[in-house]
């Protein structure tokens, strides 16, 4: 059985992904404000690597219904950071990997340090206008992987753990233990916090072979980010049931509150009331494929 990842994007720019694992190997690049998804059969391993000026950062890595028929899920920065980036399980937040706020709470760190801990860190830290936009690292730096311990302890995988017959760091190893079951996985990308944004409301369903995923709004009021997987163009019709109430609804087939038309691959967030209960539909004809939301 295969289930999907889905490495959504939250910043305003591109941002470039090493893919190790899946997707041969190829890395990803995934649009300002977009998603994209990676097939990850289960019993694979693999990581998700954002890169910050031709260099590896902060890392997903994942086992795919490991030992236990259970998903093996860490957020590390062992080789440096760049961006703020967290794992979870698609609608389990509990499970939830990694300090969303790593480069802002880095800085904080950072602006109350002495200056003789700023100089013994100045070959591994890179500073740009007095922010700091770059860590190398840490398994690379013992000074660094304590400054980062000051903040970010038991919140993201740090230093080195259990390995070669070393008992590693305690908060280290705990940040690879099991979530429960085996599911859809979500990883989060942002400059700024990535919290997911009604994580459990990610689903991917298929449409004729030709699947779209929906996801949450992006902070600018209720809505969906629906994407246009396909190799053609599409139009999506939303459908407001006529009454919800008391167990029941009134389902609507002939009167679209709104649609949308996307280009192959393209993404786009659609706005929607808040009292929205219906589904979202390819297409007008019945028979058809839909999701209820």
């Amino acid at each position: 059985m295969s289930h999907t990842i889905f490495i959504r994007n939250m910043s305003g720019h591109e941002q470039l992904f090493q893919v190790h694992g899946w997707n041969n190997n190829q890395d990803i690049n995934v649009p300002a404000n977009g998603e994209s998804t990676v097939e990850a059969p289960d019993g694979t391993s693999g990581a998700i690597i954002a890169i910050h000026d031709g260099c590896i950062g902060e890392q997903a890595e994942l086992t795919k219904n490991g030992f236990g028929g259970n998903d093996f899920i860490d957020l590390s920065n062992i080789c440096g950071a760049g961006g703020n980036l967290v794992v979870q399980q698609v609608g389990k937040d509990w499970t939830r990997k990694g300090d969303p706020r790593f480069m802002q709470n880095l800085n904080d760190a950072w602006n109350g340090a002495d200056q003789g801990v700023k100089d013994k860190l100045s070959q591994c830290v890179h500073v740009n206008e007095g922010v700091v936009r770059r860590i190398d690292a840490p398994k690379d730096f013992p000074q660094l992987e304590e400054f980062i311990r000051s903040f970010a302890d038991g919140k993201t995988y740090i230093g080195v753990g259990a390995w070669g017959g070393s008992p590693g760091n305690a908060n280290d190893n705990a940040q690879s233990s099991a979530a429960e079951g085996s599911t859809d996985i979500l990883i989060c990308y942002n400059d700024d916090d990535c919290t997911p944004r009604d994580a459990s409301e990610t689903v991917m369903i298929a449409a004729y072979e030709e699947p779209i995923s929906i996801a949450s709004a992006d902070g600018g009021g209720p809505g969906i980010m629906l994407t246009n997987a396909s190799q053609k163009e599409c139009e999506y019709f939303f459908y407001d049931n006529y009454w919800n109430g008391n167990g029941t609804a009134g389902a609507n087939f002939d009167h679209p509150l709104t649609s949308t038309k996307l280009q192959p691959t393209e993404t786009q967030f659609v706005s929607l009331p808040n009292t929205f209960k219906g589904r979202l539909q390819r297409g007008t004809q019945l028979p058809a494929t839909w999701v209820e939301f």
